[in-house]
């Protein structure tokens, strides 16, 4: 199995680059940020509180999370139903960063992820722990990286597509404050692993990125792709 896997902050581009990388190298893109807030959905709909680990655990240990395609997007389900769209509010994703700490959860997650990812020959992975946890034999590992304030304003413009206003302070507060909790959980937090490339794409269009990473890509791979 040839594995791709991209690291980085929260708003650094990583979901639309493995997307677009995927598609163009014929691989699966496992979006694991994506679990993670489809784990967060369902532990709010269940009313769950964030601080309970035992219940969110089991709750990680049974969920049934899943990737199909509609045309040329990827949808994510839940159980049977099409949760896209919901697992992408501030709320969620708040959501899923808190309770992404627990040892018991990601455990499960992880196990789900090489899961998926064993059904396909060709993987391109995107999270904070794909090139260190995850994927640590990974073909290639990727480190997308970019200032708090470049990520902040991407995401303002993100949410503004979807009709969605936040105040670019709060959006920043955010940012900061999910940084910190990446980077200083007790279990697999997120770093830049020793073999791993890194792409500072501040300025960069998302077609800049993308034709780095590309270039990257076909010269470690070579005859693959």
């Amino acid at each position: 199995m040839t594995v791709i896997a991209i690291d980085g902050p929260a708003g650094s581009g990583k979901s639309t680059l493995a997307k677009h990388l995927a598609r163009v190298l014929g691989f699966v893109f496992l979006d694991t940020g994506a679990m993670y807030r489809a784990l967060a959905l369902a532990a709010h709909r269940a009313g769950i509180a964030p601080d309970d680990e035992p219940r969110l655990t089991e709750l990680a240990q049974h969920i049934e999370i899943r990737f199909t395609i509609d045309g040329d997007e990827q949808r994510v389900l839940l159980g049977e139903e099409d949760v896209s769209e919901a697992i992408r509010t501030p709320e969620i994703s708040d959501l899923a960063s808190r309770i992404s700490v627990y040892s018991g959860v990601r455990r499960a997650m992880v196990a789900l992820q090489r899961a998926l990812a064993a059904q396909s020959e060709g993987v391109v992975a995107e999270g904070r722990d794909t090139t260190t946890v995850v994927f640590p034999e990974a073909t290639l590992k990727i480190y997308l990286d970019a200032s708090p304030q470049e990520r902040a304003r991407r995401r303002q413009h993100q949410l503004q597509q979807q009709g969605i206003e936040v105040p670019y302070e709060q959006l920043l507060q955010q940012i900061l404050e999910r940084d910190t909790r990446d980077a200083s959980r007790p279990d697999s937090p997120l770093r830049i692993a020793p073999d791993a490339v890194v792409v500072q794409n501040d300025g960069w269009t998302k077609e800049q990125t993308f034709e780095y990473v590309l270039k990257l890509c076909r010269e470690r791979l070579g005859e693959k792709v």
